[in-house]
């Protein structure tokens, strides 16, 4: 079973109620399993839609849920739909002490503009409510796609999301901050995760992180393919533990919504130069042009100044480390 590298707060959670939404997906089912190592006597509910057989436009499943993330847990599973009331009517015989919020769309190459701010910014109102009648802690994902091509490294208040993803992201963050303002005694966090990756990403499919996507390609004897000028492509890419890390401190943090990476952008060439040197090939790189020019992130890098002040976070992972702790799921899933 998968074991978490250590805990990241002395809070007392004995018999506290935390709802995980989305929490069959690639983020929640990590927090999931973390609170059962760490936090036995918690009482942790999962609610997600599961998979289907419904698809997007682009051809990507409308949901990315899947049991396999959660092997090994022995809490409560709901399945439901965050759109749905009648969903939404099974959480409220419940009373949550805490609810992480991390059910969304995140395929930010989908186009529908309705579903996605019906799933994304409408449902948030929705849970946001939940809390103020239980006066719950709400801890929830947001996203670095807020800053869309804005001037790096990214700070809180600099937005300029590129596509309806990040256009979402942005308005829960505008309803988050007044619900702040309005009810000062409920805490609310808001956490813009830049490029995460690790464990349990592989059901994500073809979202899931360019870090596995080119491990993959490597593994099956190929040179892994790279956008042309991917040595200046960078991104802030942050590794999952990271960001469980930075949900466990928001719950004794200071309510507020803040960037979650590690403050240094590194290249996608970087990444397949690390792959290769782990797992002992050298197949070069092939290069592609980037179909994607026109809503691309080219640079990304999180000021996480106000992360480390309120909310005590640290980036534990560089990029080596991320990879190196990763490689080895990464080598399973080669083999599925």
């Amino acid at each position: 079973m998968y074991s978490f590298s250590m805990k990241y707060s002395n809070i007392d959670l004995k018999n506290k109620k935390i709802l995980i939404t989305g929490g069959a997906g690639f983020i929640g089912s990590n927090l999931a399993l973390h609170f059962q190592e760490y936090y036995p006597e918690s009482e942790i509910i999962v609610f997600d839609k599961f998979r289907g057989g419904d698809k997007f436009d682009n051809g990507n499943l409308k949901s990315l849920g899947h049991y396999k993330n959660l092997l090994g847990f022995s809490g409560e599973v709901i399945s439901g739909d965050i759109n749905a009331q009648e969903d939404i009517q099974k959480l409220k015989k419940y009373q949550f002490d805490y609810i992480f919020h991390q059910a969304a769309i995140s395929d930010t190459t989908v186009q529908d503009q309705k579903i996605i701010v019906d799933t994304n910014v409408n449902a948030f109102k929705t849970f946001l409510d939940i809390a103020i009648e239980n006066s719950t802690t709400i801890i929830y994902a947001s996203s670095a796609a807020t800053y869309g091509n804005a001037k790096s490294p990214q700070k809180v208040g600099n937005e300029s999301p590129e596509n309806i993803y990040g256009f979402s992201k942005l308005m829960m963050d505008n309803i988050a901050y007044k619900y702040m303002k309005k009810y000062p005694k409920l805490k609310i966090v808001g956490l813009r995760y830049f490029n995460v990756y690790g464990k349990n990403e592989f059901f994500k499919g073809k979202t899931a992180s360019m870090i596995l996507q080119f491990g993959l390609q490597i593994l099956d004897g190929k040179a892994p393919k790279l956008f042309e000028g991917s040595d200046k492509i960078l991104r802030d890419f942050v590794y999952i533990e990271d960001i469980i890390q930075a949900n466990i401190k928001a719950l004794t943090g200071t309510s507020g919504v803040y960037n979650v990476g590690t403050g240094k952008a590194r290249s996608f060439q970087n990444i397949t130069d690390i792959l290769q040197k782990e797992l002992g090939t050298d197949y070069g790189n092939e290069y592609i042009p980037n179909p994607f020019k026109e809503q691309y992130q080219f640079h990304t890098e999180a000021d996480i100044s106000e992360t480390v002040e309120n909310l005590g976070y640290s980036s534990n992972f560089s990029l080596e480390d991320g990879i190196k702790s990763y490689i080895s799921e990464v080598q399973i899933i080669s083999k599925i």
